[in-house]
C-alpha cells in the first residue's frame, strides 16, 4: 500500500512511496504516551539549530570535495534536477498541514543525510569535521522526526505518513556521489530557512 510506519522511517527506510498523510484512529498511535512535557520547545530548538548550521554544513561539504566543486558550486550543485519534497505550506496554513509537510521534509532529509554520510566516509574518510557535522545533523534530524511523530499522534491522531525519498547514490561514480550530495545540501539550505519561518510560529507557546 505504500504506507511507511514511523519506526521504519527512523531506520532510514528509503523506498519511494506516495506523499500523502493517512488519518487513523487514536488507538493506532504507538508513541502517544511517549511525548515529553517540553516536546514543542524541544522541536523549536531542533528546527532553529538545523537552520543555524545548514549553510556551514554546505560550505564545509564543498570545501572537502575539492575541485571543481569548490569553484563551480553554482553550476554543479544546482538542485533543479533532483527530487526534493515539495514545501507548499506557509504561515497561514493549518497547523496539521504544516506538521505533515515538516515530517515529509525531515524524513526525506534524514534518509538523504545517511546516503551522503555513507558516501563521504568512503570518499573523504579523513574529513573528520565534515563527518562529525553530518553525524550531528543526522542526530538532530532524528530527534526532530521523533518529536514530530509524537505531535502528529498526540494532536491529530496521525501515526503514518507516506514519504517519497530521493535516489540512492549506490553504484554511482565518485563525482556523481559528490554532486548528488551537494545538490541535496544546497536545496536543504534553501528550504530549511523557509521551514523554520513557517513552523516556529506554530510551535510558539500559547
Amino acid at each position: 500500500t505504500g504506507v511507511v510506519p514511523f519506526v521504519a522511517l527512523l531506520l532510514l527506510q528509503r523506498r519511494p512511496v506516495a506523499g500523502r498523510a493517512l488519518l487513523v484512529t487514536g488507538s493506532g498511535c504507538p508513541s502517544h504516551g511517549l511525548c515529553r512535557s517540553n516536546v514543542q520547545e524541544q522541536t523549536r530548538r531542533q528546527v532553529a539549530l538545523l537552520n543555524a548550521t545548514a549553510q556551514e554544513l554546505f560550505s564545509l561539504y564543498l570545501k572537502c570535495q575539492g575541485e571543481p566543486f569548490s569553484t563551480e558550486a553554482d553550476k554543479l550543485c544546482n538542485p533543479a534536477g533532483i527530487f526534493f519534497p515539495a514545501f507548499r505550506v506557509n504561515r497561514t496554513s493549518e497547523r496539521k498541514e504544516v506538521m505533515v509537510a515538516m515530517y515529509k521534509l525531515f524524513a526525506f532529509l534524514n534518509a538523504s543525510l545517511g546516503n551522503i554520510t555513507r558516501d563521504q566516509e568512503e570518499l573523504n574518510p579523513m574529513a573528520k569535521e565534515l563527518l562529525e557535522r553530518l553525524h550531528n545533523t543526522t542526530k538532530t534530524t532524528r530527534g526532530l522526526i521523533s518529536n514530530l511523530t509524537c505531535l502528529l499522534c498526540k494532536n491529530y491522531n496521525i501515526f503514518q505518513v507516506d514519504v517519497r525519498y530521493g535516489d540512492s547514490s549506490k553504484g554511482k561514480s565518485a563525482f556523481k556521489k559528490k554532486q548528488q550530495g551537494c545538490q541535496v545540501l544546497r536545496k536543504y539550505v534553501q528550504v530549511i530557512g523557509q521551514a523554520a519561518r513557517v513552523l516556529l510560529p506554530h510551535l510558539s507557546p500559547s
